[in-house]
């Protein structure tokens, strides 16, 4: 009897251990992922007009990192496949994150603190995932897998260019459909193995970046200690992605990283998510030269949504970033990339896109720019870089 008592305990005790892991998760969720101004969100008429009449692609999102079920309209967060389909979203880049330092910035940042294993015990991840990064890239490629097949036909997971033509074609019928490309933020999930290319690319990985806020065994990242740039074993991973049909994201990259990478990409790059130093100038965004020599390799770049990309919290901050950028390189290699759900508050949810629309109008980009600007760019890059399958 007492050994029975004593187990009774100690199974309290676990229980109420991860009811609390859980519930200080969601509390860090709902803290750090905030949005400045809620709902409704009131376009214009000719706003609204327009952007019911885009394909729209997203380069960045961070959903898959928190315990949500992202088949439902949640009452926290920034993104969903129900807010996704009111805002009109054609296509979600969800971004997987294996790994932050502590008290993490955009300067410096070393490799030696790890808040994710935290997040990853208190969401009750599989085991293998609190201690292997790349079991934690693999841990939320099955999410997202499972998000698909549980969506009742929204979301669409793309993994090759037919897939990609497939669910271009049912939208056409349906807008309410949303397709999904699996994306890695930070080649430390690789773990020093060039062979890991491979593993993601069969666990459903299109989009690979070189760095997130540290340097890695394949990069230098702009917020590391040293921000080299590519290693040997990074220049082999750049040959091994082009092979497997897989796009190479530079967001966060040194900028030795950034030439590095360019010096021998033979396919186009993508920056998921940025900003541009002619509106925000910080260590986090991008030179008037980086942007040339990304649209030179006929690349795009993802402008983000959030303070340190745009120096501002409105629709308007990000709309002068996204027409300085145009202004520089073209609207042909300009994208948008939100940092939804990535720890970062922006001034409206998914659901409230269309505010960006009429902010792009306000700037005077014609619609045939904000088309570009709003998929149409992504969408080429993707039809040049995805694999054939069947």
């Amino acid at each position: 009897m007492k050994k029975r008592i004593i187990l009774g305990v100690i199974a309290f005790l676990v229980v109420g251990a991860l009811i609390g892991l859980d519930v200080a998760a969601t509390s860090a969720g709902r803290r750090m992922n905030k949005v400045s101004r809620k709902t409704p969100y009131t376009p214009t008429k000719r706003g609204a007009a327009l952007h019911s009449g885009l394909f729209l692609a997203d380069l960045h999102a961070d959903p898959l990192l928190w315990n949500r079920d992202l088949n439902e309209r949640g009452a926290w967060g920034q993104v969903d496949v129900p807010r996704l389909i009111e805002g009109n979203v054609g296509l979600q880049v969800f971004s997987v994150v294996t790994k932050t330092p502590k008290h993490m910035n955009p300067d410096r940042n070393d490799d030696t603190t790890d808040e994710v294993r935290l997040l990853s015990i208190a969401q009750r991840w599989p085991v293998g995932a609190w201690f292997s990064l790349e079991s934690r890239a693999l841990h939320q490629a099955e999410k997202l897998e499972e998000l698909a097949e549980d969506s009742d036909g929204k979301l669409t997971f793309i993994r090759t260019r037919q897939d990609l033509e497939r669910f271009l074609a049912e939208r056409e019928k349906d807008r309410k459909k949303v397709g999904a490309l699996l994306s890695l933020e930070g080649m430390h999930a690789l773990e020093g193995r060039v062979e890991a290319v491979d593993e993601l690319h069969e666990a459903g990985f299109r989009m690979l970046g070189f760095a997130h806020f540290f340097d890695n065994d394949m990069s230098g990242s702009a917020h590391g200690v040293k921000k080299e740039g590519l290693s040997e074993r990074g220049r082999a991973v750049v040959k091994r992605m082009e092979e497997r049909g897989m796009t190479i994201d530079l967001a966060h990259a040194s900028r030795k990283t950034i030439q590095d990478v360019l010096a021998i990409a033979t396919r186009p790059v993508v920056v998921s998510h940025t900003g541009v130093k002619g509106t925000c100038d910080n260590n986090r965004n991008l030179s008037d030269e980086q942007l040339r020599a990304i649209a030179r390799n006929g690349g795009v770049i993802g402008i983000g949504y959030w303070s340190t990309a745009t120096c501002g919290n409105s629709a308007k901050a990000i709309a002068r970033a996204v027409r300085y950028a145009v202004s520089v390189v073209g609207a042909d290699h300009v994208g948008l990339g939100s940092d939804f759900d990535g720890a970062v508050t922006t001034p409206f949810d998914v659901a409230g896109l269309a505010e960006l629309t009429d902010a792009l109008i306000a700037e005077g980009l014609s619609e045939k720019e904000i088309r570009m600007i709003g998929g149409e760019n992504v969408l080429r890059v993707l039809r040049g870089n995805l694999p054939s399958g069947s």
